[in-house]
């Protein structure tokens, strides 16, 4: 398998066609994967946004005040205003703000972005990556699968790596239940987050900060022979972490 990323793709506009610009540098093949950093798909779809957007209610003051006194240093409460609205829902509200968003990701902050953002104060996630990926899919003339990624931390470990926000033209998992391992136990749980793993090669070579290269191209991936799944985002009913973090209180 080969990834690498695209090269000479210019700051992103609202409006820009993102498929025209990557068509336009890199040579696809039909059974490529596209994976796009959401960063430039919110740019594309205009999701910039002003503080001033975000009037701040009592909840979001109090949350502002809370992590602020915890931090040491004053927090904007049109920040926090910022997450809930693009929340479906807040796990945590101190010591961090961690949110699920309407599309079903749980991560910090909601995804909200201060970082590479030229001519805003913000940049939100976009409103459905899925219907994003299917875009630009479309755009590339409908071959490549297409995977918008971002960089979110993990659960019981240090940093952060690349995951899947939407996709289209891959399924999200490889299941294996059924099948059989090397020594011919059959797999009763095994289910293969795939657009995560391609998400997070992709970055290994897009990487962070001002490197400009949002864009990368998986080649020579091969499914396999394997039934697929679309079911990434574990529901609330199912989901005992998300559950458990619902009773659970921060103590100063």
């Amino acid at each position: 398998m080969e990834v690498f990323a695209v090269e000479g793709l210019p700051e992103v506009r609202p409006g820009d066609d993102l498929a025209a610009m990557i068509d336009e540098r890199v040579d696809l093949r039909p059974d490529d994967v596209v994976c796009v950093a959401s960063t430039v798909v919110s740019k594309a779809e205009g999701r910039q946004a002003d503080f001033d957007d975000f009037p701040a209610g009592e909840r979001a003051r109090g949350i502002a005040e809370r992590i602020g006194d915890l931090a040491g240093e004053e927090k904007d409460p049109r920040f926090a205003q910022a997450v809930l609205d693009e929340s479906e829902e807040l796990l945590l509200e101190v010591p961090f703000l961690l949110a699920t968003t309407r599309f079903g990701h749980s991560t910090v902050n909601a995804g909200i972005d201060r970082s590479n953002v030229p001519d805003a104060d913000l940049l939100l996630l976009p409103e459905d990556p899925t219907a994003s990926a299917e875009r630009i899919r479309s755009g590339l003339g409908g071959d490549p699968a297409v995977i918008v990624t971002d960089t979110s931390g993990r659960p019981f470990r240090h940093g952060q790596r690349g995951v899947a926000l939407g996709w289209d033209g891959v399924p999200a998992a490889r299941d294996w239940r059924g099948e059989r391992d090397r020594d011919g136990r059959k797999m009763d749980v095994t289910v293969q987050a795939v657009v995560d793993e391609l998400a997070a090669a992709a970055n290994l070579v897009t990487g962070e900060g001002d490197g400009g290269t949002p864009v990368a191209v998986v080649r020579h991936f091969e499914f396999g022979d394997h039934d697929g799944s679309d079911a990434l985002f574990r529901d609330r009913e199912g989901d005992l972490v998300r559950q458990a973090l619902a009773e659970w209180e921060y103590e100063d």
